[in-house]
């Protein structure tokens, strides 16, 4: 059985009750089994309980966090049981989106209620998608007509929308869907960047990649929209013309792991095929390390900026410059850089500054 859940976010009247409709039909006629897990807090809100119900604001997010996962976690039991060969769950938001209706003090509280660090929370999700609002874009269509729990004003509605994109900085797969097209083209960029990460027909993800010189740690920090974690990568032992590297995430010693094949890479395009570790699974597979390699240690930075997604990273043996990539939805897309970000020259299908080729070259 393939298993995988996605988050499907976004800030107010960005169109996910249309998304979850037009992800039903498209997906289920490619052979998914589609299963959906309502959005927590419209549940709760509209049945009375509320923020401004409860004796607080955080007593209101311990109840909505507890139920959201146990929710998460009985639709995962229920869909192993099922016989079909590919499921597909779709979280109408993720545990993340609480971080943007909280003080940093007041998620940590109710990350702790039920036993979770942040990136096990975060990384507990194969994908997200990001709806901006159409708020931001679409003003002509922002309404809160359609959802009674909804009360934002067009500012509040991208102020939040600003929010939620910061509360999921960190996820490997992270795709924001912005309001450049007319709202059919977003729903069809929607669903194509799902079947893209779901591998239909094959697992391709499409990324550039950029050398820049060393950013500014200070504005890197200071950004709201940053992220900043530590990597371990360790290659595998592959067969020729591919790779097979795991990898560790995190900080302040909680980890996620990951394990990456990579089949081919052509230009822009490279066939990976992911999965996700536990820490006993991924001690295991060190065992196969290659020793001809090193292992790469990064500070990486996630950044998101003008409805884009990228990634940067710092490596110990360079002090002037560093790798940023971003994933696009399309090889002729156009990537906007912040004013503060300096690329040298792009680096996409340039062998020396692959990860596997710097492996080899630090040993």
């Amino acid at each position: 059985m393939e298993l995988k859940k996605i988050v499907i976010t976004g800030g107010p009247c960005a169109g996910k009750t249309t998304a979850m409709s037009w992800i039903m039909n498209n997906l289920t006629r490619m052979g998914w089994c589609v299963l959906f897990v309502p959005e927590t807090a419209t549940e709760l809100i509209s049945g009375g309980v509320a923020p401004w119900t409860c004796g607080t604001n955080l007593d209101y997010q311990k109840v909505q966090v507890k139920l959201q996962l146990t929710k998460e976690e009985l639709f995962e039991q229920a869909a192993r049981t099922m016989k079909q060969e590919k499921i597909l769950i779709v979280c109408d938001r993720g545990f993340m989106d609480n971080k943007a209706y909280m003080t940093e003090e007041e998620f940590a509280e109710a990350a702790a209620s039920v036993n979770g660090n942040i990136h096990e929370l975060r990384d507990r999700y194969d994908a997200v998608f990001h709806l901006v609002t159409a708020a931001n874009g679409a003003e002509e269509f922002y309404s809160n007509e359609n959802n009674a729990a909804r009360y934002e004003s067009a500012e509040e509605a991208i102020d939040l929308d600003n929010r939620l994109i910061s509360a999921w900085m960190g996820h490997p797969h992270f795709t924001i869907i912005d309001n450049s097209t007319d709202f059919e083209n977003k729903m069809m960029r929607l669903l194509n960047a799902i079947i893209a990460f779901l591998g239909e027909p094959e697992p391709v993800a499409m990324r550039r990649k950029f050398l820049i010189e060393y950013p500014d740690l200070d504005w890197l920090n200071s950004n709201p929209l940053t992220r900043k974690l530590d990597v371990i990568e360790t290659y595998l032992k592959a067969p020729e013309g591919s790779t097979y590297h795991i990898k560790q995430t995190g900080e302040n010693g909680h980890w996620t792991a990951v394990a990456t094949k990579k089949i081919r890479q052509v230009g822009v395009k490279s066939l990976e095929l992911e999965r996700r570790l536990t820490e006993d699974h991924y001690l295991e597979l060190l065992e196969e390390a290659d020793h001809s390699l090193r292992s790469l240690y990064k500070t990486r930075y996630f950044l998101a900026y003008d409805r884009q997604y990228f990634v940067i990273d710092l490596f110990p043996f360079w002090h002037d410059q560093a790798i940023l990539s971003v994933q696009i939805p399309s090889e002729d897309a156009e990537i906007r850089f912040p004013e503060e970000i300096h690329v040298i020259k792009e680096i996409t299908d340039v062998e020396e500054y692959r990860n596997h080729y710097l492996a080899k070259c630090v040993a």
